[in-house]
This record gives C-alpha cells, structure tokens and sequence, in this order.
C-alpha cells in the first residue's frame, strides 16, 4: 500500500508538472501573438545616476516582446562598457543609444573598428533609424560585363550615425548617384574595405533597419538578373 501510494504521488506530481507547463507555454503563445516574439534587450541593473560610467555590474540584459522595445534600445552589453550616462537611469530602465555620452561606445570606435560613411538608400524605412541601431547592408551591381545581382553584403552592422544627402550625388558612376542619405556604420577593417569598394562600383547601397535586438545571422542571400 505504501509503494503505491508513492507511486501515485509521484504520477500527480507529474502530471501537474505538466499540466503547469502548459500553461506557461500557452502564456507565452498568448505573448508572442498580442506583442511578437521576445528580444534581448539592455537595461539598467540598478538605480544609476548621470555621469556614470557603464560597467558590466550596472547592466543586465531582459526579454521583452518585441513591439514593447523602444526605438533606439541596445541588445548587448558590450555596446555600452565604457560610455556615460548623459541622464539617471532607474533600474529595469531600457538602456538606449541616445543616453550614451563617450567612452567605448555611443560612436567611440573599440580597438579594431573603423567608422565608414556610406552613401545609401533606404527610403521611408530610414526615418526609423537612430544610432545604435542594426542593419542590413544590401548591395545592388551594375549590369556590366555581367548580369547584375543583389546582395546581403553585411549583416547587423551598427549605425552610428544618418544624415540626409549623399556626398557626389553628381558622380557618373556608383552608389552616390541614386543615394538619399549619408549613413555612417561601425565595422572592422575588412567590412570597411569591402563596402568602400562597394560603393565605388555598385548602383545602389541600402541599408535594412533591423528590429531591436535581432542579432540573427541568415546566411548571404542574392538575387541575380537571370532569377527574376
């Protein structure tokens, strides 16, 4: 009587197990439907005043749906060691591209970085996009010597800064010529040299915003002239 009694403990216990898991999955479908899917974001790990300069013990990272995110948050700690604070920050607070004043971040370049301006295109999907933010570099060739092709030419690169115009919008040749803004990316040596030339010999540079936190990377997707 004693083991079976056990045995029935044990089976109840189960199945509430199961039955709790269900319904926390079932909360999290709910979620995902009203506010998208969770994204890593970057918040503040206790109460912070301004000045402050950011360490990895002021910082902690949270799930949150996406279309709860505010424009401009960042999705990882590194993009903020080292920067200060240019206003309080409670803790929990979102951690935001527009409230970093120097340091490593907030458009510093780390060891190893190059600050590359680009003339790009983007059209209304740019007027979104604040520094801090991720995007997707997609480049379009001219239909020389062979057919031309569209590409994912980078994947995730940081925007620091965007202003409307595009430098040699003049130019005969190149990217400049159908440009609407100037965008200015953080990237490593190579990503910089690869987009420069790019942009010397390419129709047409765009950039893709990214919604926050997505730090996914999906291969190198392109589309040449003979696919469409």
């Amino acid at each position: 009587m004693r083991r079976r009694r056990g045995l029935l403990l044990l089976a109840l216990a189960l199945l509430c197990g199961a039955l709790a898991a269900a319904q926390v999955n079932g909360h999290v479908r709910s979620v995902e439907r009203h506010g998208g899917p969770l994204v890593r974001v970057l918040v503040a790990g206790r109460d912070l005043r301004a000045g402050a300069k950011l360490g990895a013990r002021d910082l902690a990272l949270r799930g949150v749906p996406a279309a709860y995110v505010p424009r401009g948050t960042l999705g990882s700690a590194s993009e903020a060691l080292g920067a200060t604070l240019t206003a309080p920050l409670a803790e929990g607070s979102y951690v935001s591209a527009q409230l970093l004043g120097g340091g490593e971040a907030a458009g510093g370049l780390r060891r190893g970085e190059r600050a590359l301006e680009v003339a790009v295109s983007g059209g209304r999907a740019l007027d979104a996009a604040t520094p801090g933010t991720r995007v997707d570099v997609v480049v379009s060739t001219e239909p020389r010597d062979r057919p031309g092709r569209t590409f994912v030419a980078l994947q995730g690169v940081e925007l620091l800064a965007l202003r409307p115009g595009a430098p040699g919008r003049d130019a005969d040749d190149g990217a400049p010529r159908s440009a609407t803004a100037t965008a200015t990316l953080r990237l490593t040596l190579r990503q910089a040299v690869y987009l420069s030339a790019a942009q010397n010999y390419a129709r047409e540079v765009r950039l893709l915003p990214r919604p926050p936190g997505d730090r996914s990377k999906r291969g190198r997707p392109a589309v040449g002239a003979g696919d469409l």
